[in-house]
Parts: structure tokens; sequence; C-alpha cells
């Protein structure tokens, strides 16, 4: 079944979600890249309607809170995935691949689980189509001293 920009909009408002604007880069690159039916949208880093989410899991966060700055990544994620489709996010077939990073320290061992606050919101909003693979690892540190950055690869229809 094909999902329509329609569907996924209502399921973010069923959720109580609002994507934010698409964050402009950091640097110098480009927020995603599409190449042939692949879009790789680069790391979004744990921000909210309040400024960056900062901190170090293990430390000062505990795995609910870094959940939570996952979840924000994912809606950044869309945001740029919305971006690229011209405002059409029914033009997502799937989500292929998310990389997630965790400011942790060194004795933090539950990265799988801070990831989970992005894979989570992205089966509540795609659904079957917001599986995917994924790789979360501790990082020492993150720019800025956010919690979690995320990048992630979609295929589009």
């Amino acid at each position: 079944m094909e999902t329509t920009m329609s569907d996924i909009d209502a399921r973010l408002s069923e959720l109580g979600l609002t994507l934010p604007d698409a964050p402009a880069p950091a640097a110098n690159y480009v927020p995603y890249v599409q190449s042939g039916n692949m879009l790789y949208i680069s790391g979004q880093i744990s921000q909210g309607p309040d400024g960056l989410i900062l901190g170090k899991l293990g430390a000062d966060l505990d795995v609910d809170a870094g959940q939570k700055a996952a979840a924000a990544c994912a809606l950044s994620l869309l945001a740029q995935a919305k971006a690229a489709c011209g405002g059409d996010l029914g033009k997502i077939k799937r989500v292929v691949k998310l990389t997630g990073f965790v400011n942790s320290t060194p004795d933090f061992t539950d990265q799988p689980k801070v990831i989970n606050g992005a894979s989570d919101l992205f089966v509540a909003v795609l659904g079957d189509a917001g599986r995917h693979a994924r790789a979360a690892v501790s990082a020492g540190a993150l720019p800025l001293g956010v919690a979690v950055e995320i990048d992630a690869i979609f295929e589009l229809a």
C-alpha cells in the first residue's frame, strides 16, 4: 500500500508531533543528496523547540532523555526528507538505514536503547516503511555538546 503525504501528516498529528523547519547545514556540506531513488541525509543533531538538546548519556542524561533527543533527530531527518521531496513525504518508499551517534561516557552501553527513540518514531509515523537497518555507536563528544546525532538513508518511490 502506498503512503501519501496526507497519511503521514495525519500520523504526525495523531502523535502530537510537528516537523521543524529543515535545519541549514552548519559547515561546508549539503543537508541531503539524492542519487537515483536513494536519499542520503546528513547527520541531524538533537534539537527541539527550545534549542539544542545537550548532555552526555551516562553522566547527566538518562536513557529516556536520550530517546527523546533521538526522536528529535528523527523529526529533523523527516524535515530534511520533506525538503528533498519538494514537500511531499509520500515519496518516501522506506527508511533504509540509520546511523546513530550517542554522546556517552565510556561505561555507558545502552546506545541501542537511546537510538530506539528515532527507530520507534519512524515506525510510528511510517508503519512498516519505517523499519530499517541501523547502527548505534558511542561517541566521546558530538558537535556543540549535543546528546545525539543521526544520519539516514531513505528509498524514494
